[in-house]
C-alpha cells in the first residue's frame, strides 16, 4: 500500500476509539484487519497496528493540545470524523518526523474531503493551521 492508503486505514481503525472502550480495541485491531475490503499485508498491517497504537497511547496529549488550539471548539463538540482525522494529522506534526507537516495537513484535508460534511476540510485545515507555527 502507498502512504496515503496506509494513512487512510490509520484513520478507519483510530475512528472505533469514540465507539469501543480500551479493553475493546485490540480485539477491533484484529477484526478490522480481517474484514478491511483491501488486502493487507504482514508489513502494512504492523504499519497499521503500530501508527494506531503510537496515537492511542498519545490521545490524552494530543486532545489536549486541539482543545488548547481549537478556540471555540473541544474534541467533545468536534464530529467524530473531523477529530479523528485532526487527531492522526496532529500526531503526525508533533509526534512522526517521517511526515512533514505540510505532507500532514494535506493529507488530512484530503480526508475530510472524502470522509466528512461540506465544511469539513475548511475545518480541519483551520485547526490544523493553528499548529504550524509551534512545529517550526
Amino acid at each position: 500500500m502507498n502512504r496515503r492508503t496506509l494513512r487512510e486505514q490509520v484513520f478507519k481503525l483510530l475512528f472505533r476509539v469514540e465507539f469501543n472502550s480500551k479493553e475493546e480495541m485490540e480485539e477491533q485491531c484484529r477484526l478490522f484487519l480481517e474484514h478491511e475490503e483491501l488486502e493487507i499485508t504482514e508489513e502494512d498491517a504492523d504499519y497499521i497496528v503500530g501508527k494506531y497504537t503510537a496515537i492511542h497511547d498519545k490521545l490524552d496529549e494530543v486532545d489536549a493540545m486541539i482543545n488548547e488550539k481549537a478556540k471555540g471548539w473541544s474534541t467533545d463538540r468536534m464530529g467524530t470524523v473531523e477529530l479523528t482525522i485532526i487527531r492522526l494529522a496532529v500526531y503526525e506534526m508533533r509526534y512522526d518526523e517521517t511526515v512533514p507537516e505540510g505532507v500532514a495537513i494535506n493529507e488530512a484535508v484530503e480526508l475530510a474531503k472524502k470522509y466528512g460534511q461540506d465544511e469539513s476540510a475548511g475545518f480541519v485545515n483551520g485547526v490544523l493551521a493553528k499548529f504550524v507555527s509551534e512545529v517550526k
